[in-house]
């Protein structure tokens, strides 16, 4: 079954109208003709089962769009009960796209790529401009994808101090580092996955973070973590601690071990 996403202003109690890019990928490219299913997801993370009703033009009072009715709205959510917030330093290559979508497909709703020390990458202020708007690009096709409510907001490129900044408001945060050693403060930081929680990683480059970063992280409160005794390369650590907090997550949701 095809997913879009639309804004509110094309959503009323009884239709849908899906318009622009979305609009010529369902008519022309998808080709969807009237009874066919597609699923719907609102700003807010409403999903809406519908059926294709017909394609209106500039000539309609709704004018060029793909019109759907409004079958029901869906009870359940495909989210993760609690805000997760992954801070990935820059890697090299097209690194940056695999991380993007796996983090989106393992439920994160923001990502905010950090330009550290370390990083071999770097972006002027357009050439970051053109990549955020691809890697958003990218995040809501994984999005569409995993049957997301919503689509992960790909921040602005940031530094590191930025980023420790904006990461002071979340209630667990979290830095893997490889020389931290032992698996005792993962254990402590997995049973702290609970919903209603909001949660901040950072991710360091293919060089690691500077000793410095990490003294910067300690002091406003991130608690650096271990990953185990091997050395995982920067897509695989975001991959890993995202899977441990999907997991605990879901399993925390379904048990009702919630902060109220």
């Amino acid at each position: 079954m095809y997913h879009f996403f639309v804004d509110k202003e094309n959503i009323s109690d009884k239709n849908i109208l899906i318009t622009g890019d979305d609009y010529n990928h369902a008519v022309n490219v998808l080709r969807l003709k009237p009874g066919e299913r597609v699923m719907i997801s609102d700003p807010d993370g409403t999903d809406y089962m519908c059926t294709v009703d017909k394609v209106t033009d500039e000539n309609d009072s709704e004018g060029t769009a793909l019109k759907l009715m409004i079958e029901e709205i869906c009870e359940e959510n495909h989210e993760l009960p609690a805000r997760v917030v992954l801070f990935q330093c820059l890697p090299k290559s097209d690194k940056m796209e695999l991380i993007i979508q796996k983090a989106a497909e393992l439920g994160v709703t923001d990502i905010v790529p950090v330009a550290s020390k370390n990083c071999v990458v770097k972006l002027d202020d357009k050439k970051a401009d053109a990549k955020v708007k691809r890697w958003q690009a990218i995040a809501e096709s994984a999005a569409k994808q995993s049957k997301r409510s919503v689509i992960p907001h790909i921040h602005k490129v940031v530094n590191f101090k930025e980023a420790v900044e904006m990461c002071e408001e979340l209630n667990v945060r979290l830095i893997p580092y490889e020389d931290e050693k032992g698996i005792i403060a993962t254990c402590e930081a997995i049973v702290s996955f609970i919903p209603g929680n909001s949660i901040g990683v950072f991710i360091g480059p293919e060089g690691g973070f500077d000793p410095l970063e990490v003294s910067m992280a300690k002091r406003h409160g991130i608690t650096p973590i271990s990953l185990g005794k091997r050395i995982l390369r920067t897509e695989t650590a975001a991959i890993a601690i995202l899977s441990l907090i999907m997991i605990r997550l879901e399993i925390a949701a379904g048990m009702d071990l919630s902060l109220e």
